[in-house]
């Protein structure tokens, strides 16, 4: 059966009189996308007051996205995240330790430390004897290195601990809405939905660890299942946002929020206007081997969203997605540091207001599509320059800055409407 007429039972239960289906979907990209994500979902849930963040229809999240899914799915508010995670003011019962990402896995180290004298007897033996040369051989010692640097077990007591709290739910079948954590199998390369029917009894903090054990920095996590005993590792090695979790079960809209975009410095075919005290970035290759990495890495899983979009379009005619992200000119989440925790208060407050300035242009283009689905932008919250995440009222713009923006509100305007007419 086509995708697309698995939406014509949720449109009939709608135009019975049934509310719009709303989903979110949340990408990865560590400590840094969780940050761009609470100040983005804060702008969304301020810019759509009529809209619940926290009582979707369903979630699904990949990686640091997944942590924040499940805070959702159990109730937490962004403003509340925010709390918890960037401002440390929260009550104990919501607080998720930084220092519970960085915990060496000592565990990980001993065990392969172990293995060390008797791998290094085999290499030598078979060096000795002929077997093969002592290149070869010593290919063997690779098992001795550890799997992953940090130890995930911090990072699932205290998400365990967090959703432990009255009101809330470690269980993914005792939740109102749908949650869905996505893994990667390691051995079979599979994409395994955690919280969707069959893949519904893991814990969510366990099933949360494994989406988020990236290869190289946490090891596998294993969680024993109908088959045994299987090891786990970080979502996004399949896809950036696995979003048709949620498009298969018959939604409305989905908001999808993806922190990780490459920069754009060449500025040859892009008009907007950064604000003032912006690092200049001439040339990438200027920042050496971090920054070429971090480029490419980025380049790769975005090209992975881009094509995952417009499969979506093809494959759910009837769905409409507004994809929330980083402006590509934007050198401040470009240079920050993707596994830095310090800078999250600076970094949060660049998103909360990066998102309303995108929503801003964006209002006229996105007003029909949320309209659809009985929503709409509140201006008064966009127009505000006075409004912040963290409480710090930004300076008035002055004459000029608000000529600019008028200026770049138009420009895309007209960017967006020279397609339609050619």
């Amino acid at each position: 059966m086509p995708r697309a007429s698995r939406l014509r039972p949720e449109r009939r239960r709608r135009r019975a009189g049934g509310g719009p289906r709303i989903g979110l979907a949340l990408a990865g990209g560590g400590p840094l996308g969780a940050i761009y994500e609470i100040g983005a979902l804060c702008a969304l849930q301020d810019a759509l007051p009529q809209l619940d963040f926290a009582a979707l229809s369903g979630y699904v999240g990949v990686s640091a996205g997944g942590f924040l899914a499940a805070g959702l799915a159990n109730g937490m508010s962004p403003r509340r995240m925010c709390r918890a995670f960037i401002e440390d003011d929260a009550p104990e019962g919501d607080r998720i330790r930084p220092g519970a990402f960085m915990h060496p896995a000592w565990r990980e180290f001993a065990r392969r430390g172990a293995a060390l004298p008797g791998l290094a007897l085999q290499v030598a033996w078979r060096a000795l004897t002929g077997g093969q040369t002592w290149l070869a051989a010593s290919e063997r010692l690779g098992r001795a290195l550890p799997a992953g640097l940090f130890d995930h077990a911090p990072i699932e007591r205290e998400l365990r601990r967090v959703l432990s709290q009255p009101g809330r739910s470690n269980d993914f079948r005792a939740l109102a809405n749908r949650l869905v954590l996505v893994a990667t199998d390691l051995d079979s390369g599979r994409a395994a939905p955690f919280g969707m029917p069959g893949w519904d009894e893991v814990p969510i903090s366990q099933a949360a660890a494994a989406s988020a054990a990236l290869p190289g920095l946490f090891p596998p996590v294993p969680i024993a299942g109908p088959e045994g005993r299987r090891w786990y590792v970080d979502g996004a090695l399949k896809k950036t946002l696995h979003a048709s979790v949620l498009l298969d079960l018959g939604l409305d809209l989905l908001f999808a929020l993806n922190p990780l975009v490459p920069f754009d410095a060449s500025h040859s075919e892009h008009h907007r206007v950064l604000g003032s005290g912006e690092p200049p970035i001439p040339r990438l290759v200027a920042g050496g081997l971090p920054v070429v990495v971090s480029q490419t890495f980025r380049s790769l899983i975005h090209s992975r969203l881009e094509l995952g979009l417009e499969r979506y379009q093809t494959a759910y005619p009837g769905a409409d997605i507004v994809l929330i992200e980083p402006d590509h000119r934007d050198p401040t989440m470009f240079l920050a540091n993707t596994f830095g925790y310090r800078q999250r208060r600076e970094l949060a407050e660049h998103a909360y207001q990066r998102t309303l300035d995108d929503l801003r242009r964006r209002r006229r283009a996105l007003g029909p599509t949320l309209a659809r689905h009985g929503l709409a932008l509140d201006a008064a919250v966009l127009d505000d320059p006075r409004r912040s995440l963290l409480g710090r009222r930004r300076p008035l713009p002055t004459r000029a800055a608000r000529a600019l923006r008028r200026l770049d509100a138009v420009l895309d305007d007209l960017q967006a409407a020279l397609p339609a007419a050619s």
